[in-house]
């Protein structure tokens, strides 16, 4: 639904790299995943058949798993009888849209980004060869790319709307939330982690690292925005995994790789991908939706 990349209904509150939030009344939004596509923080001019759809249910599949861990802002989705109010300010949805969107409660979000890393790769594994250390923490030599990590790190960052995210340390954290607010963000973050870690490896995959975002309702506090989503999380087919080496991946690494491959600066604007490229990561979103919650995506 490479269309939906230029779609708009009525009353956009804000678009992000990847999804159009709307506004139904003072309490609710409408969240639309579209298959639009970023990397290194840059949103690229290429979409993603089905990354949406993709996208939108994982994240409910994860919402409902982990709710007994804590609350989410998930309300119920678009394509729901009723979900979407005939008489909503954003008119009648399509509904193409419908199913790849979310109603969720509306929430005052943290301004961070709270990562949990349960191996080293990615940003981290860049920083271990340059500094020897892991958010700027000094590490064992001689650890391998895709080894696994004692234990979960929590290593938040500044959460951007445009450019690239910054690391920030814990003390910075509790300086923008409160000391209070601060532990519970890394505590929630990390629970909530490995019980996704430990669901997913029963499914034949490994949950390397994960984003997720937390807002107040009513004064608590609540996950939103996505969860687990190949966007938010590196995912890794446990057959075939071997630190040392590139993994076998169900997630964007391998646009990245691709990007990366050819020459691009990390800047806008960024190239246009491939149709061999562009099939591939469709169909490696669907394998991880497949292999996650047991379901058919049903195109």
């Amino acid at each position: 639904m490479e269309a939906l990349m230029e779609t708009r209904l009525p009353n956009l509150m804000y678009r992000g790299k990847v999804r159009d939030t709307y506004s139904l009344d003072d309490e609710t939004l409408l969240m639309v995943a579209s298959d639009r596509i970023s990397a290194f923080d840059v949103v690229l001019p290429t979409g993603i058949p089905l990354k949406g759809l993709v996208l939108s249910r994982i994240s409910s599949f994860w919402f409902d798993k982990t709710a007994h861990l804590i609350p989410n802002h998930l309300i119920a989705m678009g394509d729901s009888p009723g979900a979407i109010p005939a008489d909503s300010p954003v008119g009648e949805v399509p509904e193409d849209i419908a199913r790849q969107a979310m109603v969720v409660k509306k929430a005052d979000r943290v301004d961070v980004e709270c990562i949990v890393r349960g191996y080293i790769a990615g940003s981290a594994w860049s920083e271990y060869r340059r500094e020897g250390t892991v958010f700027g923490k000094p590490m064992p030599s001689g650890l391998k790319e895709g080894l696994i990590f004692p234990e979960p790190i929590f290593t938040p960052t500044t959460k951007a709307e445009e450019g690239h995210d910054e690391n920030i340390s814990l003390e910075e954290v509790r300086n923008m939330v409160g000391a209070d607010v601060a532990a519970q963000l890394a505590e929630k973050s990390i629970a909530v982690y490995e019980y996704a870690r430990d669901y997913a490896a029963g499914k034949g995959i490994i949950l390397a690292d994960t984003k997720l975002e937390f807002g107040f309702v009513d004064g608590e506090l609540i996950l939103i925005d996505e969860i687990f989503t190949p966007d938010s999380s590196r995912f890794w087919d446990m057959e075939g995994y071997e630190p040392g080496k590139d993994q076998p991946s169900f997630d964007k690494q391998y646009v990245r790789d691709w990007l990366v491959g050819q020459g691009w600066d990390k800047e806008p604007p960024a190239p246009e991908l491939p149709d061999e490229i562009v099939a591939n990561t469709s169909a490696r979103y669907q394998e991880a939706f497949r292999r996650l919650t047991g379901m058919e995506l049903l195109a």
